[in-house]
């Protein structure tokens, strides 16, 4: 029986149906929140990475013929790097929105000195932020977002096939798309800050009616107790806030593929 033999150009389109497909992917896992980013072990985000491409690459076209070690095929990896970062970018955004109104809120009722460490951005924030975190990734995994994410990129190599540079209006979608950590911030915070801004009217004019009332030792836990309650009442529009914030991601990300 003779040996099995393989040509040069079937060596390359080997090489590239994995490689390529596996940066795209490996780029999304990266800083993908709840599937990657910091939270995850750097293990487990490779064999995701891997497990996901084995699946995709059957339903996969004709790879470009490239010498892989040619440059076009540092250029296409660099496109695969680029689209699949960018991807997990747009999710990205979503929970540091989510991150920012917690931030606000917690500054608003006077717990912003309460912090802890946030393993997703390697940096320390307000325990409100956490909890609304907390909140979002199950959220996230309640409404099969993570299944979402998977679909998208699976889909992306049909919208986008490797080999295709993205257009010309793509990076300014992303950019545009960062203007929504302060107007998703706002949307979840919104009936929280009112809520607090009209505690603080009251105790502003409680302090001039009466000077001699002691307003550090009176309005702190009032403006704390209220910051509680506006959080637990405000849940479910959080979660209206949260899942509108997650279909827009899904909406960006498919226009950034055709765009």
């Amino acid at each position: 029986m003779s040996a099995l033999s393989f040509s040069a150009e079937q060596i390359n389109s080997y090489v590239g149906l994995i490689i390529w497909p596996l940066i795209r992917i490996a780029g999304a896992m990266s800083i993908l929140p709840v599937l990657g980013g910091g939270e995850v072990p750097v293990r487990v985000r490779v064999g995701l990475a891997f497990i996901l491409t084995i699946v995709v690459v059957p339903s996969l076209g004709p790879m470009p013929q490239v010498d892989p070690l040619s440059v076009d095929s540092i250029v296409i990896s660099a496109q695969q790097l680029l689209i699949g970062v960018a991807m997990g970018l747009v999710v990205l955004i979503v929970f540091n929105a989510v991150t920012m109104a917690g931030e606000t809120i917690a500054v608003t009722m006077g717990l912003g000195f309460a912090m802890l460490n946030d393993p997703q951005n390697g940096s320390q924030v307000p325990t409100v932020s956490q909890f609304y975190v907390i909140m979002a990734t199950l959220l996230f995994l309640s409404l099969d977002g993570h299944h979402s994410i998977i679909m998208l990129i699976n889909g992306s190599f049909t919208v986008l096939p490797i080999g295709q540079s993205l257009g010309e209006g793509a990076l300014w979608l992303l950019v545009s798309w960062a203007a929504i950590i302060f107007k998703g911030a706002l949307s979840i915070a919104l009936p929280a800050l009112t809520a607090m801004l009209t505690t603080n009217l009251v105790m502003g004019v409680i302090t001039r009616a009466a000077p001699q009332l002691n307003l550090f030792s009176v309005g702190f836990p009032i403006t704390m107790t209220v910051g509680f309650l506006s959080i637990l009442l405000t849940l479910p529009t959080f979660q209206a806030a949260f899942e509108s914030l997650l279909r827009m991601s899904q909406l960006t990300i498919v226009e950034f593929l055709r765009s």
